[in-house]
């Protein structure tokens, strides 16, 4: 098998068809072997009634229902656990993502020797203060932290060799994270492509409240990190104290000023939320029960494409 499409939804009944008959055509030029894998995140609405229909008509495709809405890092961990494929190409199900740029992943790994290459979607079609803002804002701390410098490492269409997939565990909110994952893993030939972005056709955005807050308490952390676990406050008030001693001028001790004690009480508040996540990852990456999903039904798929 040459190429695995993995694609993870929730809630995408008017999508599925059209998204399913724009990858066939896409791939319809090219010498590959493929599979569709589709992984129902629990929807609500008709999302699994179609794709049982649509898979009358497709032997490439097969899919995956979850019994209720895991996340997406666990539809992507159950997508990579099934998928075959020598390249592994994921996407999201909105039609935003176009399946035209999947070729040239495809050779970006296969010919180009790269491990993983991520999309960057430069031009983006979302609503500006909803997305694309806190979007900039979680990509300039992620390279500055992560020393990747993707402009886009959150972008749902991504290629990877199968031995990435295959040695990365995507568990909780780490989807937003594989890039970084794949590097602390050994793999880092690592590469970005700019892609298409289309405006959303059906329903609304998935990006709600919760998903808003996840995403602005993993920036806070990645920025805290960057910035103030280098330059904590105590450490200017002491430095302000010696250079006006220095040069003659007025200072007021330490103890004195009211940021000193803000500071005091930031660090003691600071370390136990540390010592309370640390703790609770711990915890995580013992359970043996961390990526089991209640799988509801499956979908097989006949001879692939080629």
């Amino acid at each position: 098998m040459d190429l695995s499409i993995v694609i993870a939804l929730y809630n995408e009944e008017e999508s599925v068809p059209e998204l399913l008959a724009w990858i066939e055509k896409a791939l319809s030029s090219q010498k590959l072997q493929y599979e569709i894998i589709l992984i129902d995140d629990g929807s609500t609405d008709k999302s699994w009634e179609v794709i049982e229909n649509e898979s009358k008509h497709y032997e490439t495709l097969s899919a995956i229902r979850f019994s209720r809405n895991y996340g997406k890092s666990a539809a992507l961990f159950t997508g990579f656990e099934a998928a075959i494929g020598e390249v592994v190409v994921t996407m999201d199900a909105d039609l935003q993502d176009s399946p035209e740029e999947i070729p040239e992943l495809y050779e970006m790994i296969i010919n180009q020797g790269y491990d993983l290459v991520s999309g960057w979607k430069k031009r983006r079609k979302d609503n500006k203060l909803a997305k694309n803002l806190p979007s900039k804002l979680y990509n300039r701390v992620a390279r500055r932290v992560t020393g990747l410098k993707l402009h886009d490492m959150n972008c749902g269409l991504k290629a990877y060799r199968k031995e990435v997939i295959k040695n990365v565990e995507v568990y909780g909110e780490m989807h937003r994270y594989i890039p970084y994952l794949a590097k602390i893993a050994g793999f880092r030939n690592i590469g970005e492509k700019v892609v298409k972005h289309q405006a959303r056709k059906f329903g609304k955005s998935k990006f709600g409240m919760d998903r808003f807050v996840n995403g602005f308490l993993d920036l806070i952390t990645l920025w805290f990190l960057s910035k103030f676990g280098k330059r904590p406050t105590a450490a200017y008030l002491v430095t302000d104290k010696l250079i006006s001693q220095a040069n003659g001028l007025k200072f007021r001790q330490v103890a004195d000023q009211p940021l000193f004690y803000i500071s005091l009480v930031a660090l003691i508040i600071g370390m136990q939320l540390f010592l309370a996540g640390f703790v609770g990852e711990l915890v995580s990456r013992n359970s043996t029960e961390r990526n089991n999903y209640k799988i509801k039904e499956r979908l097989k798929k006949g001879t692939p494409n080629g």
